[in-house]
Order: C-alpha cells, then sequence, then structure tokens
C-alpha cells in the first residue's frame, strides 16, 4: 500500500473529537482579539546569518559558534532555554527573545512595539551587542536573505530534536525544504486584531500583499553559493517546500473564507512531528486529525500544531506577515511604518479590499510567477506593479505620524528607484 491511499485511509476514519478540536482552534484564534481602544502595536522577528569576516559560516559548535555567542548574550539576556540535554537553545528578556533557526540562524523576536523608535533603539542595540562579542574573533552577523556563501545542506543542524524530523519531512517533500530550513533568514512583522471580521478581513488583504511586498523586501542575491538567476528566490523556494503547509492558506482569498476552515485546514494537513514526552518529540505522519480524533486538543497541541504551518501570513493570536528577506534594520523599521501605515489605518484597509477585490488563487500565483520573472517590469492583478508599489507607499504615508514617515522613506527611496536590496547588495558585486 502506498502512502497516498494510507493517508487517504486515515481520512475516512471516523474522528469523534473532530467538531471540538475545529471549536478548540478557532477559540484560539478568537483569543487574540484585541480592544478596539488598544495601542496599535507590532511585533517584529528579523533572523541574522553569522558568518566569519572572510564570509565562511559559523555553526553552532564552532569554536566561538552560536552557542558559545548565546552563553555571552545570557548575561544581558539572563533567562536561557536549553533541551533536556542542556544544549543552549535561546535566550531572553522582558520583550525580546533570542532563538536559532535550523543552522545556526540568530533571531531577535521583539515587541509588542506601539514606536518605531523604539523598535529601532532595540533592534539596534541587539546589532550593536552582538557585533561587539563577535568582533574580537573575527565574526558578525549579516542581515540577509539567504545564506551568501554556502550550500545549505553543507550546514550543521542545530541539537534540536524538532528540526531533525523537519528535515527528514521536508527532504522527502520537495527540492528546497532543507534549504528553506538551513539557508534562509526572514523578516516577520505581526499586527493585532480587534474583531473576526477584522482578522478575516486582515489576513486577506495581506495574502493579496504578499507579492508585492516579496520584491519589495527581496534581499536574496545569492543562492546556494551563486548568483541567483531570477527575482524573489525566498517566494521560489517555498514553493519547493511543502504544498500541505506553505504559501496560501486553502481558501484565504474566497470571500465566504473563515476561522473555522482555517481550522479544517490545519487538522487536515500531516503533523510531521507531535509532543509525545517531556522535553521530547516524535515523527508522526498522520493528519492532526488524525492524531487527535478521539479527544481535544489542548491549547498547548493548538500551539504546536499552528508553528507546522510556514504560510506566507500565518494566524496565532496575532497575525504574521512573513514573505520579507532578512534585511538591514533601516529597511526592516521602514518595513513596519509601511505595514503600520498599512493596517492600522481603516481608511487604508477599505482602500486596499477594493483594491484588490477580485484577487483570488490564481491571481496571487500568477503575481508571484511574474515578479519573480520581471520583478518591477511586471504587471501584477491586471496594473504594472510599479504603480502599485507607490499605491502603497502612499496610502502608508496618509496614515502615519511625520516621524514614522521619516522611517518609511529607506523602502520608499528602494521603490522609487525601482530597486530591490538585492540587486543593491555587496554580495551582488
Amino acid at each position: 500500500m502506498d502512502k497516498t491511499t494510507k493517508q487517504q485511509q486515515e481520512q475516512t476514519k471516523p474522528q469523534p473529537a473532530r467538531q471540538s478540536n475545529l471549536d478548540a482552534i478557532v477559540a484560539y484564534f478568537e483569543s487574540g482579539i484585541k480592544s478596539a481602544e488598544a495601542p496599535l502595536a507590532l511585533g517584529i522577528e528579523l533572523e541574522h546569518i553569522v558568518l566569519n569576516n572572510n564570509l565562511t559560516p559559523v555553526g553552532y559548535s564552532d569554536d566561538h559558534g552560536v552557542a558559545w555567542l548565546l552563553h555571552q548574550l545570557s548575561k544581558t539576556y539572563t533567562r536561557i532555554t536549553q533541551d533536556d540535554r542542556g544544549d543552549i537553545l535561546g535566550v531572553s528578556r522582558p520583550s525580546e527573545a533570542i532563538t536559532i533557526e535550523p543552522a545556526a540562524q540568530l533571531e531577535l523576536s521583539a515587541g509588542p512595539f506601539t514606536s518605531l523608535t523604539k523598535a529601532d533603539e532595540c533592534f539596534n542595540a541587539f546589532e550593536d551587542e552582538v557585533n561587539a562579542i563577535l568582533s574580537p574573533y573575527n565574526k558578525h552577523i549579516v542581515p540577509v536573505g539567504y545564506n551568501p556563501t554556502a550550500k545549505a545542506r553543507t550546514l550543521e543542524l542545530i541539537p534540536k530534536r524538532r528540526y531533525q524530523f523537519m528535515n527528514m519531512y521536508l527532504s522527502e517533500r520537495d527540492t528546497d525544504g532543507p534549504c528553506m530550513m538551513r539557508g534562509s533568514a526572514s523578516t516577520q512583522i505581526s499586527i493585532d486584531y480587534t474583531s473576526v471580521a477584522d482578522c478575516l478581513r486582515k489576513i486577506r488583504i495581506a495574502f493579496a500583499l504578499v507579492p508585492i511586498l516579496s520584491l519589495m523586501c527581496d534581499n536574496a542575491p545569492i543562492y546556494e553559493g551563486k548568483p541567483r538567476d531570477h527575482f524573489m528566490m525566498r517566494t521560489s523556494m517555498w514553493e519547493h517546500v511543502d504544498p500541505d503547509r506553505c504559501g496560501l492558506v486553502t481558501g484565504a482569498l474566497d470571500p465566504d473564507f473563515t476561522l473555522r476552515k482555517y481550522a479544517e485546514y490545519v487538522l487536515d494537513t500531516p503533523a510531521i512531528l507531535v509532543p509525545c514526552t517531556q522535553n521530547s518529540w516524535c515523527y508522526d505522519d498522520r493528519t492532526f486529525g488524525e492524531i487527535y480524533a478521539e479527544r481535544t486538543m489542548t491549547q498547548a497541541e493548538v500551539e504546536h500544531a499552528l508553528s507546522m504551518f510556514f504560510t506566507d501570513v500565518r494566524l496565532k493570536t496575532y497575525i504574521e506577515i512573513r514573505p520579507a528577506d532578512s534585511m538591514p534594520i533601516p529597511y526592516v523599521i521602514a518595513y513596519a511604518a509601511l505595514i503600520k501605515g498599512l493596517f492600522y489605518s481603516p481608511a487604508n484597509l477599505d482602500a486596499l479590499e477594493a483594491l484588490f477585490t477580485s484577487v483570488g488563487k490564481d491571481d496571487f500565483l500568477a503575481a508571484k510567477k511574474a515578479l519573480m520573472q520581471k520583478g518591477y517590469e511586471a504587471n501584477v492583478y491586471g496594473k504594472p506593479v510599479s504603480e502599485l508599489c507607490d499605491t502603497i507607499i502612499s496610502l502608508a504615508k496618509t496614515a502615519l505620524t511625520d516621524e514614522d514617515k521619516s522611517y518609511l522613506e529607506p523602502l520608499a527611496q528602494l521603490v522609487k528607484q525601482r530597486k530591490t536590496l538585492a540587486e543593491t547588495s555587496e554580495f551582488n558585486q
């Protein structure tokens, strides 16, 4: 019996707890609803690649490598996360967490920020501290979308059991799972929602914007050790990771999409891994619905299930907007200003909803394809993408304070020049 037939048979088995599990996932989403009077806050995650000054990669277990770096950072980020064998996996302090991705990419997750000035100060302080630790050892961190010198499969996986299983599963699914895990680095912005309707509207608008944001935040000039052969390598890579859990949430661009349909999408996707004992994970290629067929998922199990999806926009108790490459801090804060201006203005949400009212799955996929081929010369959703980018920048400016508009300027200038960071990168010379 082949794997597909086995999965089909499993999916036909009764799931007595299915309705309660759908309820549990929807309730978790709804628990993220914020008051309409709450401050307009953003979460920001920025991943860096750690390099020697000769641009060779720095691994987790190297002398003065990333494990050593985390121990040094624990002097100021005093809360330490370790696995059951004592390997250090992250450090944190209130509102700031430093973690590592599968090949020891260094990530700072910080916020929520109501002030872009505070966000700018936070990320600059982080980079200054890390580079001050690394500099005496001829190492530094680089905000770039893909490792600029190494092939992904040559990079050491960190000692995190979850990543061992993910590497095994994704390696069988398509060609670029190991590349995504080991080679890539991203910028992610998280936003709040104030009702179910607000959540669904923001998800739909965010997905419609994904191809455009991907171009505006394109910063991956090198892929697998060679100059890339098209725009938006991040977009291309994610198309070849796992179609079950990447790209577009099934139905998210449809007018009748609901949180319950999102929950169905979650339950009907293979799990890859599930918690099985304290501090440990077990591989499981059944769907979440099959695994929890007989009982209702706990909140921790819901949270884990949602973390196993890597869609361009992801819902937890906030909305993650995920298509951007890692970028230098001025562009990260500019991107945050753009998202703030677009998503925290009711008038701009109305304008974007009208602009993208007819966008569906096929349009979304066609937009990605056109932009990868032609960049700023492409047409998207029936319009030149350059005009759409100008519109998006202009809309954001109408909703930002003068101070916040100044933070938007680096990205606005790139758009005005019809250039991407990848084209102007030091690694593209």
